[in-house]
């Protein structure tokens, strides 16, 4: 059976807690033994490198330099890692190490809950199969990425609310290697409920199962 981690906390303004129910039932439905904790102190035990999957969502917080090392570790070592929105790249801020591994961090958001389209990028990848473009409210992630990342989906900012990035394609969602780990990130998804738009929940879905080992 698969095994994973899912590690809540943080900014409460993310409904962190909520978001975590939402996808420890997600992966239960799939065969996943799930457990949640509420502390980073989680992902600095050295058991996690046996685990199938590790799902953060903890926005800003901090976390312990050991603690970095034991989970990016575990990644490199082939466990799966996944996650969404600010709960995996707006999460612990001065951790450099930390964003190497996931392949982004949020830097603004502007507008802040504004209608925006997303557009399908890899349309020949399974996580993306059957979806076209959508229309979504929420923020609308301006980010840092990595070049590395595999990108599947993005949105295109329009400059009404900073005009010096109008037309700027910007990644949503991507997945990437970190040594032998799949790591998967989608940035929608602000608060739980919009675990009820049926493409954001799908991808989600798609993309943690396809991190998961």
């Amino acid at each position: 059976m698969r095994n994973a981690l899912i590690v809540w906390g943080g900014w409460e303004g993310h409904e962190p807690e909520q978001g975590a129910h939402v996808i420890a039932a997600m992966l239960r439905e799939e065969g996943f033994d799930v457990r949640i904790e509420n502390d980073t102190a989680a992902f600095g035990d050295p058991a996690i490198a046996d685990l199938s999957l590790i799902v953060p969502i903890y926005t800003m917080s901090r976390i312990a330099k050991e603690e970095v090392e034991i989970l990016t570790r575990a990644v490199e070592g082939g466990v799966g890692f996944g996650g969404y929105h600010g709960g995996m790249c707006d999460a612990f801020r001065e951790a450099v190490d930390y964003q190497f591994m996931c392949g982004g961090q949020w830097v603004a958001h502007p507008g802040n809950i504004i209608d925006y389209r997303v557009n399908i990028t890899g349309r020949d990848d399974p996580i993306m199969a059957g979806i076209d473009d959508f229309d979504y409210r929420s923020e609308q992630y301006y980010m840092h990425v990595d070049p590395s990342n595999e990108v599947l989906a993005t949105t295109t900012f329009s400059g009404e609310y900073a005009p010096w990035i109008d037309g700027v394609v910007m990644p949503v969602v991507w997945k990437r290697r970190h040594g032998k780990g799949r790591v998967f990130y989608s940035s929608l998804g602000h608060v739980a409920s919009e675990f009820d738009v049926p493409e954001m929940r799908m991808i989600v879905k798609r993309g943690l199962l396809w991190a998961s080992r």
